[in-house]
């Protein structure tokens, strides 16, 4: 990261990092708790110090600039750092506590445990805000960028430099409309296949497990389509003879409430490895540790609050 040093100093790095995160002035100024042209003038300090404009006008709104976004990271983890070095004791005091934190997590758990979090988020921290992140439909490292503070889900992302905690186990189900003509008898492992079926898939895969575990038995299935997110999914199921799959634990619920029936897969499915992951830079933070819990406790707990 090139700057001019004695330009620079730890509030133009913390001013950097709220500025790229809202790509707005005003929405910076009320983060930071600035007026507006205290704002532009720290902007102007750190296009200086940068040699770079950092941010720039795109019709109403204003976008980073390659070289901002280049090093958005960086900059998040030495703010992080050095967040964390100031904190005394290893301790924080959540009733003051000003931050914004970014969870990268499938919109079923943003659905199932949102209002369960944001409510407990709202009187243990008044001065934090939640900021979820559906997954993308490609695969970006989010948690090393700095892009994310905290996965939670099925966590897929092994890399060495990133922290995951397994929490629980989940199953999936079949779900479909109440009186579905599946409901009906014994269901096997053929009757299922002869269903006409939904996937969910963020990259818009047609086949998966299910795929894997009926051609074991000599079936096949016909996939009619994909939805990008469970809870779209639902939506699909309850108007139409469609056979869908969610998890046991986050989407559910959310198939009770619309009145769905879900049911035990005849198959052998593999279970679903839940839990959390952060970047190690988070490790000493008491803050982010305090969000760790409380995401540990949803996921812990199954069943949306």
């Amino acid at each position: 990261m090139r700057v001019t040093q004695s330009r620079l100093d730890l509030n133009l790095l913390v001013a950097l990092d709220v500025l790229l995160e809202e790509c707005s002035v005003s929405g910076a100024a009320a983060r930071l708790h600035l007026s507006e042209p205290a704002m532009s003038r720290t902007l102007g300090r750190i296009r200086s110090a940068l040699g770079d404009p950092v941010l720039v006008r795109a019709g109403r709104t204003m976008v980073p600039t390659p070289h901002a976004l280049a090093l958005h990271a960086e900059v998040r983890e030495v703010v992080e750092r050095a967040r964390a070095l100031f904190l005394s004791g290893g301790e924080v005091d959540l009733r003051t506590l000003t931050r914004t934190f970014t969870v990268l997590a499938h919109d079923a758990f943003a659905a199932a445990f949102g209002a369960t979090l944001f409510t407990r988020v709202s009187r243990e921290a008044p001065g934090v805000r939640l900021r979820f992140l559906s997954e993308s439909h490609v695969d970006v490292p989010a948690l090393r960028e700095g892009t994310a503070d905290l996965e939670l889900g099925v966590v897929d992302s092994y890399a060495p430099e990133v922290r995951v905690e397994h929490v629980r186990d989940e199953r999936m189900l079949g779900v479909v409309r109440a009186g579905h003509p599946l409901l009906r008898g014994r269901l096997t492992a053929r009757r299922f296949a002869a269903a006409e079926h939904l996937t969910v898939s963020r990259r818009g895969r047609l086949e998966g497990p299910v795929d894997t575990a009926l051609a074991a038995l000599g079936l096949d299935r016909r996939v009619v389509g994909s939805v990008g997110s469970f809870p779209a999914s639902l939506f699909v199921l309850r108007d139409t003879d469609l056979v869908g799959l969610i998890t046991s634990g986050p989407a559910a619920p959310l198939a009770e409430k619309l009145g769905l029936e879900c049911f035990e897969v005849p198959l052998e499915l593999p279970a679903l490895p839940f839990g959390l992951a952060w970047h190690p830079r988070h490790d000493a933070d008491p803050a982010h540790a305090w969000l760790r819990e409380c995401a540990r406790e949803l996921l812990r707990g199954g069943a949306a609050g």
